[in-house]
């Protein structure tokens, strides 16, 4: 009579839960490893806030340039598969075996047929406001993200279409090539079983219109910052010309109010939102890169630049660009015959100053990602008192939380630039490689089989 070992290894696969460019820089490094990866994200294709920029700092290369090679990568990896819009529902179990469902939400389009030839939103005839645009341009109701989207897929919006509305229309459908309308589709659930999950839900941008500071909501030529990278973006509403919302001229003057709903712990939010200077000084340079004649403006409280050549890149803004940087807090905006009228104090001079301009551009505070509070709670994640994500240790253990196979990356912890997002998802996953190696050394589970 002998006795053997039967080894039952951990489930070897991860759940990356958001596919901007944490999610998806982690889901890349383990599935060049050999490791499966399942990628679920809530939009209809993957790559996050990135998707939206124009050009990058400190650099100014083109963010599509350096995304959508990525976004390819990841949309064809035979060890990733997506789950895009969708959301996880719940997670039970541990280290090693977490079962997870997702849900998919209804596309009322057969992604499995769809060629993506963009049929169906040439021939939808209704336009609604675009959240990706940030309202500064529209979509149909039957649309994908953009044109550089991974998968290339569109869904439905059910609140916008006509058929959903009243009944009537369905030209999507009438025009579709391959058959792929599909208005009964429902939502599908699945399961998944991973050994370790990822946190990579990203960021938004403080809500301005409960501000009720700047205008923004009331003044329409008031945007934020993303909007503002969408007028920049070729892709974007004006293919790149940075025309204002109200009447489609070219502003000659354009106003840039730094710590908005930021560092203002009486109102709004107390911290920094870290990269809002530099995101700020790239808007400028480039707005004159685009309007030689015209000026910039740039109200602030005072500039954070830490980085490599980050302070560089601001100097360059006021020195070579000729941006005019006032430190002080804007006290008013409001419109006046045609103008956008901004109000403040410069604090180095002790004068008052009063710009009329023609375009006035927030620098939102950065805010934890709608939703996160949700995954927080079926995690049995900690969050801070803002709603970040908490790491087990900020100093030493800066991707790792206080459940054994649950790890952080990106901003899903709290403000950070691209470079940093991208480490920390990097160490992230290099984390989840280290769990695996381990696993498959290791003996977990041991059961003794009489052998005669």
């Amino acid at each position: 009579m002998t006795l053997d070992e039967i080894v039952v290894p951990p489930i070897q696969r991860v759940l990356i839960i958001g596919a901007g460019i944490a999610g998806m820089q982690a889901a890349l490094d383990i599935a060049n490893a050999g490791y499966e990866v399942v990628l679920v994200e809530r939009e209809p294709s993957i790559g996050g806030r990135m998707a939206q920029l124009s050009e990058t700092f400190p650099t100014l290369d083109c963010a599509q340039c350096i995304l959508t090679p990525r976004t390819v990568e990841v949309g064809h990896h035979e060890n990733i598969r997506l789950r895009t819009y969708s959301e996880v529902e719940a997670v039970e179990g541990d280290l090693g075996d977490f079962r997870v469902r997702i849900r998919r939400h209804a596309a009322y389009v057969n992604w499995d047929i769809c060629t993506g030839c963009g049929l169906c939103q040439e021939k939808c005839p209704k336009r609604v406001v675009s959240d990706f645009e940030r309202g500064v341009g529209k979509r149909k109701a039957i649309y994908t993200l953009s044109p550089q989207a991974v998968p290339n897929k569109p869904v439905i919006d059910r609140q916008s279409c006509i058929y959903f509305e009243r009944g009537k229309c369905r030209a999507c459908e009438k025009f579709c090539p391959v058959g792929a309308i599909d208005f009964e589709q429902e939502d599908a659930v699945v399961e998944e079983r991973v050994g370790a999950i990822v946190v990579a839900t990203g960021y938004d941008l403080y809500p301005l219109s409960l501000m009720g500071e700047y205008g923004y909501g009331e003044v329409p030529d008031v945007i934020d910052g993303l909007a503002f990278e969408r007028l920049l973006s070729a892709s974007g509403p004006t293919a790149g010309q940075v025309r204002r919302p109200s009447d489609g001229k070219e502003p000659k003057e354009v106003v840039f109010i730094q710590c908005a709903g930021s560092r203002d712990p009486e109102l709004h939010m107390p911290y920094c939102s870290k990269i809002c200077c530099m995101y700020t000084a790239k808007h400028a340079m480039l707005y004159k890169h685009k309007v030689h004649d015209g000026q910039a403006y740039v109200f602030y409280i005072d500039i954070r630049s830490a980085g490599k050549r980050y302070e560089e890149f601001v100097q360059r803004a006021m020195e070579e660009e000729h941006v005019l940087y006032v430190r002080g807090k804007v006290s008013r905006v409001f419109r006046e015959n045609g103008k956008v009228m901004v109000w403040g104090t410069d604090t180095l001079s002790g004068r008052n100053v009063e710009v009329a301009a023609d375009l006035v551009v927030l620098a939102p505070a950065m805010v934890p990602k709608a939703g996160a509070g949700a995954v927080a709670e079926l995690l049995g994640l900690p969050t801070d008192e803002h709603g970040w994500f908490t790491a087990a240790e900020a100093n030493f253990q800066p991707v790792e939380t206080g459940r054994p196979g649950v790890f952080l990356a990106g901003a899903a912890v709290g403000p950070m630039d691209i470079p940093e997002t991208v480490a920390q998802a990097s160490g992230a996953a290099a984390k989840v490689l280290s769990l695996f190696a381990r696993w498959s050394s290791e003996v977990t589970v041991t059961s003794q089989v009489t052998v005669t």
